[in-house]
């Protein structure tokens, strides 16, 4: 697997309440949006050794989500 760095700037609108990060699909088709808060996310997690479920609801954008997220989890564990 190759990794890739990306170097990006945090999104100041980025702050989670109780039932996620309620954003437009708009919002989320921003450059390094969704990475940078799926990588926000596994920051705070220890999630080694763990197993990772991943879903969703099935609205649009939701395939995206689903193809993005396990490769920006892939290469937390490069990272670190």
């Amino acid at each position: 697997m190759k990794v890739h760095s990306l170097a990006t700037q945090p999104f100041l609108d980025q702050q989670p309440g109780t039932s996620g990060l309620r954003k437009s699909v708009s919002v989320f088709q921003q450059p390094n949006y969704l990475e940078n808060f799926v990588q926000s996310i596994f920051d705070t997690l220890d999630c080694e050794g763990q197993t990772i479920v991943l879903g969703g609801d099935g609205r649009y954008h939701n395939r995206q989500a689903i193809q993005t997220i396990p490769d920006s989890r892939s290469g937390t564990f490069y990272a670190h």
